[in-house]
């Protein structure tokens, strides 16, 4: 078991192994489908993300728990609200919304929850969260009511991901979105690795081997897969990390 997920992020970047997370919703997965989910993640991944943009309470924790019987991947938390922590898992992504200007992701949903993380053991990890306009309203932009970055603006997306490192962020996540039509433009995703020291992760519209491997040629060094595994669970028999 990797004893920091940040740290193991961090040193597989810097001798160039990328790396895969797959992401599950836990309003989305019916548990007795988990063995098969785990066998196929178990096989393709290196970590478990759980999270969603509304996510009814105490789900989270139930799917954490028999996750962890079925998996010894480590587990972590990518919380679209502070009632998704769950201190069965092994860390947490503690997300700012870096492209909205709505306080309640910026700032106001950390401190409610504060309490809940000082009294656990999860692995908190500073993350920026820039959501970019992949074709479609994903649910965080439905929830958060901020706009996603525009998928040309590449000079603000990289003014955002930068000020986020220059904050303390410790990772700076790019999201197209759930669903999204498209994954984060490669000309953007390689102008912000050009100027970051820090990890980036990647997710949302990655459905083929080709946008894998381009998102990992231009910068990403952990690639998030969501959506395309919810509607497919065989997708790994057509891309490999």
């Amino acid at each position: 078991m990797i004893k920091s997920v940040l740290q193991h992020i961090v040193k597989s970047k810097k001798i160039g192994k990328k790396l895969l997370a797959v992401l599950l919703d836990p309003d989305k997965v019916n548990l007795e489908d988990l063995p098969a989910l785990s066998k196929k993640i178990n096989k393709n991944a290196d970590f478990i993300f759980v999270g969603g943009s509304t996510v009814s309470e105490g789900v989270t924790e139930n799917l954490v728990r028999s996750l962890k019987k079925k998996s010894s991947l480590p587990i972590v938390i990518f919380p679209g609200d502070h009632t998704q922590i769950t201190e069965d898992a092994n860390a947490i992504l503690f997300l700012s919304l870096l492209s909205g200007e709505n306080p309640e992701y910026l700032i106001k949903q950390q401190i409610k929850s504060v309490s809940k993380l000082q009294r656990s053991q999860l692995e908190i990890i500073p993350t920026g969260y820039i959501l970019i306009n992949g074709g479609h309203e994903s649910s965080v932009q439905k929830v958060s009511k901020t706009k996603p970055v525009d998928s040309t603006d590449i000079s603000l997306a990289t003014k955002i991901a930068i000020a986020g490192m220059y904050m303390g962020k410790q990772l700076i996540y790019l999201e197209a979105g759930s669903g999204a039509k498209n994954p984060v433009p490669n000309s953007l995703l390689k102008k912000v690795a050009e100027n970051l020291t820090i990890p980036i992760l990647v997710g949302g519209g990655i459905r083929t081997q080709k946008q894998l491997d381009d998102a990992y040629k231009n910068g990403a060094d952990v690639v998030v897969i969501g959506s395309a595994f919810e509607e497919n669970i065989e997708i790994f028999n057509h891309i490999k990390n």
